[in-house]
């Protein structure tokens, strides 16, 4: 068993580190030993054997943030996914989703050794970031809608408005509180999210011990038994729900989903909020444009070129984009990283050495790096960084 965050002499407080990865991400079973936090290296592993009790969920990976965040309750405490009565309703998906035992059922109780609540910190990388804030919240405030809609004797804990203080701090990582331009500038790739399952397909189909799952179990998309993985990836592929539903990772991933989300999803009081940007481009001679500098995932550079030259002006519901959005990690743009801004009553203020809750603290830009670098891909002289991220969130006041 891993040690807890206690055992480190400089620590005010013990509670486990959640990471949560973005869009595409996948679980530590999924991709043999090809990790979402490290790559080939381990983050999850490092942080443990360095003292610090951590856990890698893993979520829809084109899921919508709302069915992410349902996930992430049931997969940390335990018990099955409940979207809401209310939330499925409208969207047109099932109520229910899997079961997990509970990475950490004893989150939100009383701790006998301290009597302190038992709390966590969440670390989220890319759309990871705006999960974990709607997971707060949902646990600050509940949700009205689930509340008219359903008895109360049906009601998840969730969704109740019974406050449920047990978050500490999130950190977000190169996270599109904004969204990025990337869902709007380049069709066939993020517009259209299923465009990811031939992607998927296209890299690990041929890897033996490895399967990626796409967790549509909400949306009558499961894998069956004796169903071939490419089989598996055409059916989601050509699936409707791609056509008539916002519930899904694209419109959340938009600036105009996210400028959505940003209106009732809001920094609460008793929380550290945390963000970090990254940006692997630089303002190419004799222009303004930002263009990729060489160490970016040659994958990436296609969009971070379309990114770094993309404006538009403000339309029938879409948003104004000018050149402040052009820096990029080569799938994010970084204005939109350092916090919620968009449709956004969230304060975001720069860090000074001493976190301030209910606002977010920016910890800066890290260059240059590009949207998977951050997370140890290509990139293992990151790992350190992690420590240090670990040592900070343990240091905070309880």
């Amino acid at each position: 068993m891993a040690k807890t965050n206690c055992f480190h002499g400089a620590s005010n407080n013990c509670y486990p580190l959640f990471l949560i990865a973005g869009f595409s991400g996948w679980g530590r079973d999924e991709l043999g030993k090809f990790n979402y936090w490290g790559g080939f290296n381990d983050i999850e592993q490092l942080l443990n054997d360095k003292g610090f009790q951590t856990y890698t969920p893993a979520l829809g990976p084109v899921s919508s943030n709302w069915d992410r965040a349902c996930e992430l309750f049931a997969i940390i405490k335990g018990g099955q996914v409940d979207y809401g009565s209310a939330h499925a309703r409208k969207h047109g998906h099932q109520r229910y989703g899997r079961s997990y035992p509970g990475l950490y059922p004893e989150w939100g109780e009383l701790n006998p050794h301290t009597g302190e609540r038992n709390k966590i910190h969440i670390i989220g990388h890319s759309m990871g970031g705006q999960t974990a804030r709607l997971l707060v919240q949902l646990l600050h405030n509940g949700r009205p809608e689930e509340q008219k809609q359903t008895p109360s004797e049906e009601l998840s804990t969730l969704f109740d408005n019974h406050k449920k203080p047990w978050v500490h701090s999130v950190t977000t990582i190169s996270s599109p509180h904004n969204g990025s331009t990337l869902t709007a500038g380049i069709t066939g790739v993020m517009p259209h999210a299923q465009h990811i399952t031939a992607v998927v397909s296209a890299l690990i189909g041929g890897m033996r011990h490895a399967f990626y799952d796409f967790k549509l179990d909400q949306w009558d998309l499961k894998k069956a038994q004796q169903e071939s993985f490419r089989d598996y990836t055409n059916r989601i592929y050509k699936s409707g729900i791609w056509k008539f539903t916002k519930d899904l990772c694209s419109w959340d991933l938009s600036p105009e989903g996210a400028s959505e989300l940003n209106s009732w999803v809001k920094a609460q009081p008793e929380v550290y909020y945390f963000s970090w940007a990254t940006k692997n481009t630089f303002t190419a001679p004799y222009s303004c444009y930002e263009i990729p500098r060489s160490s970016m995932n040659p994958l990436f550079m296609p969009f971070s070129l379309q990114m770094g030259a993309y404006k538009r002006k403000a339309g029938h519901e879409r948003l104004e984009i000018d050149e402040r959005w052009w820096p990029n990690d080569g799938i994010v743009n970084t204005y939109s990283m350092d916090g919620p801004k968009l449709n956004s009553t969230d304060e975001i203020i720069g860090y000074t050495g001493k976190p301030v809750k209910g606002k977010w603290n920016y910890m800066g830009l890290l260059e240059p790096y590009d949207h998977m670098n951050i997370v140890g891909m290509r990139c293992p002289e990151i790992l350190g960084w992690y420590v240090a991220l670990a040592d900070l969130l343990c240091s905070l006041h309880v």
